[in-house]
């Protein structure tokens, strides 16, 4: 399954989302917070029931950017 990583510096480190489950991990470096995401959502998959799994997942997630006027 592919999933949405969402990676962003904070402080010393780096802090990882899922968007599509809602589930989010960090690291030390952006290798780190991603890896340490794809643990948390294999534990996730792992424990989780079908009906929570289908509860939370979000099948339709779009990044982009945009620009907006300031001032």
């Amino acid at each position: 399954m592919k999933l949405t990583a969402i990676i962003e510096r904070e402080g010393d480190g780096y802090v990882s989302l899922c968007p599509e489950l809602d589930i989010a991990s960090q690291g030390n470096s952006v290798e780190q917070a991603r890896d340490n995401l794809r643990e948390a959502l294999e534990l996730f998959f792992e424990t989780a029931s079908p009906e929570e799994i289908k509860q939370r997942l979000h099948d339709e997630i779009f990044v982009t950017q945009l620009e907006v006027v300031l001032g």
